[in-house]
């Protein structure tokens, strides 16, 4: 209708806003167009004659008939004569905030958009023009009335463009974006109308820069999936160009504004240039292997040429554009880390800012309740100590009228002395935080995997004495062999650090082992505690084994010992499950899918809702969590040490084929292979509700990867055949995890089964492992009692003054 109004006269546009679609609008078009695709359309249809006409094959033939004179000419030529224009909606969201000097910029370019400096787009083509053997393209056009809506305050703005294409032009593939403006803007959407084919829809999401800091146009394609064997002719050297716009050259200092993903060791964690105090080892390499990061290109610091240069808070770590925070996110994340970061600094507050410890768990519950009264000067210091930014502290300091005053975490809500129960420690390992570090005791005692020249005896200190009272009539091998014991195991990650950590001022940790026995109510029930030490020469006595109370004095010396293992598994919760599993393994799979699948890349669609923000959280957390003198270091009782522990649990036990949920269960031996249950397993310890929902969540992830990976590649040999999608796995593994690529349980990449179970683990990492570890810190640690991340003494022996002081203290208070 559009066309044949231009045809005879009428405006291409009417005076009806373009926008105001009505229902009925799309109810009439009963007919699938090619753009309008379903979610598993994976070629797009073409006409009788097998090319897609720009307009219709009617309106050729009126305008063939009409225009026809003289010498008989092609039908491609007389196509080529045939001009109509199509008109593209445009859709530019804009920022909610803009400081002094974004708010000048964007009327500067207002008034350059006057004078011809404009956004210029350009369609191309899926089809090759046969005289030039290049991609059909149609004419430049610019968006209308940039200037006269560069007031407008909606979120999102629309404007309009239109283009001259001849019926010969084939289906719209691509389409070109050139930003002559001074100042980036955010586009979210592109729409061309007019085609015979139906609305062709970009989704583009993506920051556009200025021509004078990016000259190259940036490019994107329709919502049209295509393997790489698939790809129009029209789009091949397109699709090639931007992948390698992407992956860069590997050199120079990158700006903010770059769209450049690259790889890099983690040599940017400490500051040595500031002190050797904060200097920290590379992780990343022969000597401690560790993922790869996104690359940024810093200068490398003036003490140790390999080491990479900081940037500090308030400045902006490096991350791909596109990668950054949008607004709504960072404000949420901003707020988020700061109650993280007050919440790690509770053991501290009261020392480093009022001079005086807390005295007792009541003024701990008075955080919740009464909150913390706040020096005059606060702000300064929180912000010298961890770069935040001020407005949010000073927010926060003039909302709660000098108070910091935290919600109350759930572990609280209905009773307040749960934590201090067995039955609770216990649920907690299986429902709680960090409910993946359960095993099934195999052999008893246990037995270490460290170096025995090092470390002392691998066999523990348990004995069957120690735990035949608590078995409910059974013997040791009976329970064994019923899979009834369970073991918290923290003993070989923290055992090799235990010297060092233990000299650092104001920490004291040991290497823990817990033993818990499954009742037969089906629940877990603590019945021993290993605490282990590093021998130093052999009268000294390196381990030592607390069971449940049987009066006051052995009351607080086990609720000391399970606050020390709860130590332990807050340690390795953040630094081994949560950043080491979910976030910086994961990093190397999404530089190389950016590096290696297009964006047309049926698998990259798949996995790029998985991907976001993920770089951006990592870059954040090098910069102020888990760097020298950062969050977790200040707040763990690891310190300093904590990024070598993570990269120890790397380099001795993370597994990719291993990472999936079903593996997992089935290595930790809380789950059995099982053909006959609706998950392939069988779970030992039934009431488990990490897993129980956990497979639930699996399978359906499971489910719908299958069917998407079936439907791109109903042949096996497609995947073979894949060169972006074997790049990216071979990527991935070779550069992302280049000091493990020579491991021999590195999946297979050959058939659709192998894509299904490596695509699954991805998406079950980054979606529903990430949530279960990341979600209930709060709930759970928020009252640093059930989980202190930091212990500052060790247990008084029998021997030692203080014990017998604490011995009187608790027969006299009853505690």
């Amino acid at each position: 209708m559009a066309l044949a109004k231009e045809l005879m006269g009428y405006p291409l546009t009417s005076k009806r806003p373009i926008l105001v679609w009505s229902a009925s609008h799309f109810k009439k078009r009963t007919q699938p167009t090619q753009f309008s695709i379903k979610p598993f359309d994976r070629r797009p249809r073409t006409s009788k004659s097998g090319v897609v006409a720009a307009i219709s094959e009617d309106l050729v033939k009126t305008l063939r008939f009409n225009t026809t004179t003289g010498d008989r000419k092609s039908e491609e030529e007389e196509k080529a004569a045939v001009k109509f224009k199509v008109r593209a909606v445009v859709t530019v969201r804009n920022k909610n905030k803009e400081d002094f000097k974004e708010t000048l910029v964007k009327h500067l370019d207002a008034f350059g958009d006057k004078i011809g400096r404009n956004v210029v787009l350009e369609l191309v083509s899926t089809e090759l023009d046969p005289k030039t053997n290049m991609p059909k393209k149609s004419n430049a056009a610019v968006l209308k009335d940039w200037s006269k809506k560069s007031k407008t305050k909606a979120e999102r703005v629309h404007y309009t463009a239109e283009f001259t294409v001849d019926a010969a032009f084939g289906s719209p593939g691509a389409i070109t974006v050139m930003n002559k403006h001074q100042k980036e803007f955010f586009l979210e959407s592109i729409t061309i109308e007019g085609f015979a084919l139906g609305p062709v829809h970009f989704p583009c999401n993506s920051w556009v820069q200025s021509q004078k800091d990016h000259p190259e146009k940036r490019i994107f394609f329709t919502n049209q999936p295509f393997l790489p064997s698939e790809t129009p002719d029209g789009l091949k050297k397109l699709r090639e160009r931007e992948l390698k716009n992407l992956r860069g050259d590997g050199s120079g200092v990158r700006k903010l504004s770059d769209r450049i993903y690259d790889f890099d060791v983690y040599n940017d964690l400490g500051n040595p240039d500031k002190s050797s105090e904060l200097s920290r080892p590379k992780l990343g390499g022969k000597e401690i292997p560790y993922p790869r990061r996104c690359r940024t290109g810093r200068h490398p610091t003036d003490t140790d040429k390999e080491a990479e240069s900081r940037v500090e808070k308030p400045l902006p770590m490096y991350v791909p554009r596109d990668e950054q925070f949008e607004e709504t996110k960072q404000k949420t994340f901003a707020a988020g880390r700061l109650k993280a970061v007050l919440h790690h600094l509770v053991p501290s507050l009261k020392a480093s800012i009022l001079a005086e410890d807390f005295a007792d768990f009541g003024e701990i519950d008075g955080l919740y309740k009464e909150g913390l009264l706040l020096k005059l000067g606060f702000q300064d210091e929180i912000f010298d100590k961890f770069p935040l930014p001020k407005a949010i502290v000073n927010t926060l300091q003039e909302s709660s009228k000098g108070l910091l005053k935290y919600d109350t975490p759930k572990i609280l809500s209905k009773d307040k002395n749960a934590w201090l129960r067995d039955d609770e420690f216990a649920r907690q390992a299986i429902a709680g935080i960090n409910p993946v570090n359960i095993e099934r005791v195999r052999t008893f005692p246990p037995v270490s995997n460290l170096d025995p020249e090092i470390y002392g005896p691998q066999h523990s200190a348990l004995t069957s004495d120690h735990i035949i009272g608590h078995l409910d009539g059974l013997s040791v091998q009976q329970a064994l062999e019923e899979n009834r014991l369970y073991m918290l195991n923290y003993h070989d990650i923290f055992l090799p650090f235990l010297d060092r950590i233990n000299a650092l001022d104001g920490r004291k940790a040991y290497a823990t082992r817990t033993i818990f026995f499954l009742t037969r109510l089906g629940t877990l029930k603590p019945i021993a505690i290993e605490l282990s030490l590093p021998p130093h020469g052999p009268n000294h006595r390196s381990k030592r084994v607390v069971t449940p109370p049987v009066d006051a004095t052995s009351n607080w010396v086990w609720q000391l010992a399970k606050a020390h293992v709860s130590s332990n598994d807050a340690g390795v919760h953040q630094l081994v499950n949560h950043w080491l599993r979910t976030h910086a393994c994961l990093e190397p799979f999404i530089l190389a899918a950016h590096r290696q699948l297009s964006a047309m890349h049926p698998i990259f669609k798949l996995l790029d809702p998985h991907m976001r923000y993920t770089l951006e959280i990592n870059a954040l957390a090098r910069q102020s969590l888990i760097s020298a003198d950062g969050v977790i270091e200040e707040g763990f009782t690891a310190g300093s040490y904590g990024m070598e522990m993570s990269a120890a649990a790397y380099k001795s036990s993370w597994r990719f084929d291993m990472e999936g949920l079903p593996a997992d269960l089935i290595r930790r031996g809380i789950a059995v292979p099982d053909p006959t249950k609706p998950h392939g397993v069988k779970l030992l310890i039934e009431d488990y509700p990490y897993a129980n929902d956990g497979l639930l969540l699996w399978s359906a992830i499971q489910t719908w990867v299958r069917t998407y990976v079936e439907r791109y590649y109903p042949n096996p040999n497609l995947i073979k055949t894949d060169s972006e999608l074997q790049s990216w796995y071979s990527e991935s593994i070779n550069v992302g995890h280049a000091d493990l690529r020579d491991a021999e349980w590195w999946p297979e990449l050959n058939t659709v089964d192998d894509l299904v179970s490596i695509l699954t683990t991805l998406n079950w990492l980054a979606s529903a492992q990430h949530a279960a570890l990341n979600f209930g810190q709060y709930p759970y640690g928020g009252y640093v009692p059930n989980r202190p991340p930091l212990m500052r003494r060790l247990i008084p022996d029998e021997s030692d003054p203080e014990y017998a002081r604490d011995q009187f203290i608790g027969r006299n208070t009853g505690t």
